[in-house]
């Protein structure tokens, strides 16, 4: 099946509900190599046990796609920042996402979310940076991976960057006017540390206010 050995296919037809894939990405180690090393495909991903936010989205699509479901990513476009891909789906006309980040409230939501723009939002307070900063600006339309077929996504030995670089080309729905852009307070110290708690690579913490 698309490409899959037969032990890949057991392993992603297993993760059959999206909380069984968020819990398959939560148990990987995080992929710390510099920004722009790697692009694994779900087959990488599977053999290594380590994957970065894309590198799981693309595992979770490919989870998806073997369950039934379309495997469907939207891109999270930041400022001064990393921006954030995660795997989307739709249950009972709602949407939800799994996804894999350094930082706790980035990642798993369930299908509760009226409108994309909805489940979007949903991360607004959690996307910060390392200086506290709410980074989040803008997100893509979902881009169905079946479209990558042609360079073998799911089990590809080279690194997937036509992927990325169609998700950084197409265009994005911005979240906030200009205005209130340039006002935006950033994260205060609570909440700040809860969302870095236990983030491999962990820089610093804000100072107290």
């Amino acid at each position: 099946m698309y490409g899959l050995t037969r032990a890949e296919t057991a392993i992603l037809r297993a993760l059959s509900t999206p909380e069984k894939v968020q819990a398959y990405l939560d148990a990987l180690t995080y992929n710390l190599e510099t920004k722009g090393e790697t692009l694994r495909s779900p087959r990488r991903v599977m053999r290594d046990r380590t994957a970065h936010c894309a590198e799981a989205a693309f595992l979770a699509a490919a989870a998806f796609r073997v369950n039934g479901l379309p495997p469907l990513v939207v891109d999270l476009e930041a400022v001064r920042d990393d921006d954030h891909v995660i795997a989307v789906y739709r249950d009972g006309g709602s949407w939800g996402a799994v996804a894999l980040s350094k930082f706790a409230g980035l990642r798993f939501r369930a299908a509760v979310y009226r409108t994309l723009r909805e489940l979007v939002m949903s991360y607004f307070e959690d996307y910060y940076n390392w200086d506290g900063e709410r980074t989040l600006r803008a997100y893509s339309r979902p881009v169905s991976l079946a479209r990558f077929d042609t360079i073998s996504w799911m089990t590809s030995e080279e690194d997937l960057w036509p992927i990325t670089d169609h998700l950084a080309a197409i265009p994005h729905t911005r979240l906030l006017p200009r205005s209130r852009e340039r006002r935006l307070p950033d994260v205060d110290r609570r909440s700040y540390e809860a969302g870095i708690h236990g983030a491999p690579g962990r820089r610093h913490s804000l100072p107290l206010h």
